[in-house]
């Protein structure tokens, strides 16, 4: 009798942990499905809002990536950017927020910004590259443009930009 019982609680306990198996991996799975959707999905470069950004005599046509979502794919997909053209990364708060290039086809260079525009540091990026590009100090804000844009018109760390997000007029 104790053998039988032992065996129908095992049988039992069999049962409900391979049901609590299967609807665990189908939950993990569209969890992680759903993760991975909005990137691997994303085979054409995206389209955001656009601002203007002085930067001296010369203007910046900025795409605005402000959700978490717009600055995960960044210029992903792009195989090419106007000449005056890029993507202004806007976060929550200032962190040492780093940047890297899948899925990237085009150079890059990053200017690391300062509440008021002023760029902490800059960094040339390599397309196709995982290695992590990060700030000098902790920032809220970065622009991508094309690689070396930065360098040809004379800025660098201390040059300040002008626009709404660092709170003067352009």
């Amino acid at each position: 009798m104790i053998h039988i019982n032992f065996e129908q609680k095992v049988s039992g306990l069999s049962r409900r942990v391979s049901t609590w198996r299967r609807a665990s991996l189908l939950a993990l799975g569209v969890v992680f499905g759903a993760m991975a959707a909005p990137v691997a999905a994303q085979q054409v470069p995206q389209s955001l809002p656009t601002i203007r950004i002085g930067a001296g005599m010369y203007n910046i046509r900025a795409e605005v990536a402000a959700r978490p979502d717009q600055r995960q794919i960044g210029l992903m997909n792009r195989r090419q950017m106007g000449t005056n053209d890029g993507m202004l990364f806007i976060f929550e708060r200032a962190d040492m927020h780093c940047f890297w290039m899948r899925n990237t086809f085009i150079p890059l260079s990053i200017a690391f910004l300062a509440d008021d525009g002023s760029i902490v540091n800059i960094v040339d990026m390599k397309p196709q590259d995982e290695t992590s590009h990060c700030p000098a100090k902790a920032v809220r804000f970065a622009l991508e443009m094309n690689v070396g844009w930065f360098e040809r018109r004379g800025l660098k760390a201390g040059s300040k930009l002008q626009g709404e997000p660092f709170g003067s007029p352009r």
